[in-house]
């Protein structure tokens, strides 16, 4: 085992010392990271070559150093984001130093440095002035800042809701489109809903099957099914004409970037409640009737810090979800007198409608009328946790950074899917799905020269979504005489199936199924050699086994998708 961590080492050390013999220009592509970079000149506005830049971040203690080059520009990639200040150094100038430098994904930060004569021991300390006008690349969009995320009103808080906030981007309110999406999908400058790039930390968040974000997901009824906890996000970047590096998808590229750890602890909790007392009745829950309850918890919280103080950092968040109600639904039902005449005039009853009807699949039946009004209870469940850890590492640089991320999600959730497509309406014939989100990515940067960057990531994402009858259980067959089953049956074909008797609401359910996607991507290995202004972009990431693999019998069940989730009080 020793002799093959050696020979890794060894590998590594050789890819790197034949990286930074080579004189080809590459670009780190898709990255969840940050960049500053800015001209120094002096006083009279000439430039100033091979000064000595330091990058510093306050908050973990990273470094990096670079040069400038003989027209006087530097550039420091692949920067976790936070605010650093910049020092640059020169014989014959006083010490200059940048500070409260905010460094976001994608677009570089400018800092240009203006040196003064002077002994190099003075120092002068200045805020930056950061343009507000991008002037380095050509893309569109914007960026949803960590303060809009978590102090927005945002129902559900499910982070897709805030990508309308965006220049450019639309979306469908009622979801009407088809394309299963919580809330509906975003589109960007014209391009279709489906088009669209998902990264989680600069790695494949993408569900193959619908194109559309493993986490927030819809389940049934347009509910996200899980939810990536919204105190986790730093930032989200959404670009629309994205540069050709990102590659994959021509809408836009949403590259959600997670927070990390510093060295000061921190942390927040949070929960909101929400129920029917000051939500106003249903259409069709009558004032006859018992209001029908609802009530939504949505709790959690976050806590980040170091593990060792400059070198290693930890951050978790957490969000459950805890939603029940009640879904009133019209619906026509067998009067008690019609069964009675219909016995009385000589008619005998099958044995097998006799037990459905002892069940009372409808509930208790009307004494005549036959007309009823269901309330069908619903959950939606969910308990979704993220972890992220930073350790900088000296194995050829100062400034080589580890970072590892890993995101869970479970949701549950239960509904009338009979009110939409096939099968009942009536209570106890729900459509419950179990959901199983696994999203992994591990990256490693190195900076071995001033000029060089290396930087190699790898991701796994594993999407789990079933569709099961709540009454799966149950042997139709056993219970009221009724085979319907074959003779090889599983337990995917147990349940009720779907019964239609005339003009009365139907009973039973439809089939489960479900459907599962796993992909893992790996990011080419990247270097940027900086000899000139300019850099050629590396290719697009390669995704191995991104289509998504169909469960038996499974049949992808189209969903609805609303601005509230359909759902009454919402």
């Amino acid at each position: 085992m020793k002799s093959r961590s050696i020979a890794f080492t060894g590998a590594i050390a050789f890819l790197f010392a034949f990286l930074s013999s080579i004189t080809v220009s590459t670009a780190v592509a898709q990255t969840f990271r940050g960049s500053i970079q800015g001209t120094i000149t002096d006083s009279t506005g000439a430039a100033v070559a091979a000064a000595q830049v330091k990058v510093f971040s306050p908050s973990t203690g990273l470094s990096r150093k670079v040069t400038a080059n003989e027209r006087g520009e530097y550039a420091a990639a692949e920067l976790p984001l936070g605010i650093y200040s910049v020092t640059v150094e020169k014989e014959g100038f006083r010490t200059t130093t940048l500070t409260q430098i905010p460094v976001s994904v994608g677009s570089p930060t400018r800092a240009d440095a203006k040196l003064a004569t002077g002994m190099v021991q003075e120092v002068v300390e200045v805020n930056a002035e950061v343009p507000l006008v991008e002037t380095t690349s050509n893309s569109t969009g914007g960026t949803i800042e960590a303060t809009e995320a978590s102090e927005l009103p945002v129902n559900g808080r499910d982070f897709t809701k805030l990508l309308e906030l965006v220049p450019g981007s639309s979306s469908d309110p009622v979801g009407s489109t088809e394309s299963a999406g919580s809330y509906g999908l975003f589109s960007l400058n014209g391009n279709r809903g489906r088009s669209n790039n998902y990264l989680l930390d600069g790695t494949d968040m993408n569900d193959g099957y619908r194109n559309l974000p493993s986490v927030n997901q819809a389940g049934v009824w347009g509910c996200p099914s899980t939810i990536l906890p919204v105190d986790a996000l730093a930032e989200i970047p959404v670009t629309g004409s994205p540069e050709a590096e990102f590659g994959r998808s021509s809408g836009a590229t949403v590259n959600i970037v997670t927070k990390s750890g510093s060295n000061r602890i921190h942390g927040s909790t949070f929960e909101y409640y929400r129920n029917g007392s000051m939500s106003a009745r249903n259409y069709f829950n009558t004032d006859a009737q018992p209001k029908n309850s609802f009530t939504n918890h949505q709790f959690g919280g976050s806590a980040s810090g170091p593990i060792v103080k400059d070198m290693s950092f930890w951050f978790v968040a957490y969000e459950g979800q805890r939603e029940n109600g009640g879904l009133p639904q019209l619906g026509t039902v067998p009067a008690q007198a019609d069964i009675d005449a219909y016995t009385a005039g000589g008619g005998a009853i099958n044995s097998v409608i006799q037990s459905l009807l002892n069940s009372k699949p409808w509930g208790t039946l009307p004494a005549s009328g036959g007309n009823e009004t269901f309330t069908t209870p619903f959950s939606n469940n969910s308990d979704n946790v993220i972890a992220k850890a930073d350790q900088h590492l000296h194995l050829f640089s100062p400034g080589d950074l580890l970072t590892g991320r890993y995101f869970y999600s479970h949701g549950m959730q239960s509904f009338p899917l009979g009110m939409l497509y096939t099968g009942s309406s009536a209570p106890g014939y729900n459509t419950t799905t179990p959901t199983h989100v696994n999203i992994i990515s591990l990256s490693y940067t190195s900076v071995p020269k001033s000029n060089l960057i290396f930087e190699i990531r790898g991701g796994y994402n594993r999407f789990l979504q079933q569709f099961i009858p709540q009454d799966a259980g149950l042997n139709p067959n056993d219970a009221f005489g009724l085979n319907t089953l074959p003779p090889d049956f599983s337990t995917q074909d147990l349940g009720l199936p779907t019964i239609n008797v005339g003009a009365y609401s139907p009973i039973g359910a439809t089939n489960g199924g479900g459907r599962s996607s796993t992909a893992l991507s790996t990011q080419d290995t990247a270097a940027s050699w900086s000899l000139t202004a300019s850099t050629i972009s590396s290719p697009a990431p390669s995704t191995a086994a991104a289509q998504p693999t169909e469960m038996a019998r499974a049949t992808p069940i189209r969903t609805a998708a609303g601005p509230t989730c359909w759902i009454p009080g919402v």
